[in-house]
């Protein structure tokens, strides 16, 4: 039983996880210059007055305003809620368009340098081709003929490792874009908060592209555990 339930999560589970895992951070990569302008982002700015009224019963909801969406690529903004969605135009050196955001707002949302995003793409295609590898190798004996490179140890080892580069390097610009714009989200609400009853009314906040994020590189540890695992027997095996 147990067996079977191993075989079960290893051709079945594993692949699945694996490209949800991409979708959901491809997704957050491509936002929202690309898709889901107003739905996935990394940080927003958005009208509230809680920073400057912590007692007020506004809420977010119930204000109209500028709002801002940024990504890894760049931004999209709105100068409020009936207005259409512009979005500057997707690039690895992205610079973001905060011109809807009134003159007193702080100027700190600036984008990280270009080598994050630069790296993110790599480990998307890293991540895209250890998909493809894992899936032949973990169904090569349904493949026939087909199959039979993909029981060669040195393949497996190449999945492996191909695997783990792409999630190092995925992981590692996250988490430098995380740590960039939870700063500067937290100097911008400073700034607000200092500027007392004459600051307009926004507030700074890491999103939930950051969440999707962190939920696909969990779902992508399953697969790559799982091949790493098959790195140890071939290298038994070779």
């Amino acid at each position: 039983m147990i067996a079977g339930l191993s075989r079960a999560v290893n051709i079945i589970l594993a692949p699945l996880l694996a490209l949800t895992a991409f979708l959901l951070i491809l997704f957050t990569y491509l936002s929202p210059v690309l898709m889901l302008s107003t739905q996935v982002s990394l940080i927003t700015v958005s009208p509230s007055t809680s920073l400057i009224q912590t007692n007020s019963s506004s809420s977010t909801s119930l204000l109209d305003g500028p709002s801002v969406f940024l990504g890894a690529l760049g931004s999209c903004s709105r100068p409020n809620q009936e207005s259409a969605v512009t979005c500057t135009l997707p690039t690895v050196s992205p610079t973001y368009n905060l011109a809807v955001l009134p003159p007193s707002a702080p100027d700190l949302l600036n984008a990280p340098t270009a080598t994050t995003p630069a790296f993110i793409a790599v480990s998307l295609a890293l991540m895209f081709i250890f998909i493809i590898m894992y899936t032949l190798t973990s169904h090569r004996a349904a493949l026939g003929k087909i199959g039979v490179p993909f029981e060669r140890p040195n393949v497996q080892r190449a999945t492996a490792w191909i695997g783990f580069l792409g999630f190092i390097i995925g992981i590692t610009s996250f988490l430098v874009l995380f740590m960039w714009f939870w700063k500067a989200v937290d100097d911008f609400n400073t700034d607000i908060s200092k500027l007392g009853s004459e600051a307009p009314d926004l507030i700074a906040a890491t999103s939930n592209g950051f969440v999707m994020v962190w939920v696909g590189y969990a779902f992508y540890a399953v697969p790559l555990v799982s091949s790493l695992s098959k790195l140890h027997v071939a290298s038994g095996k070779a």
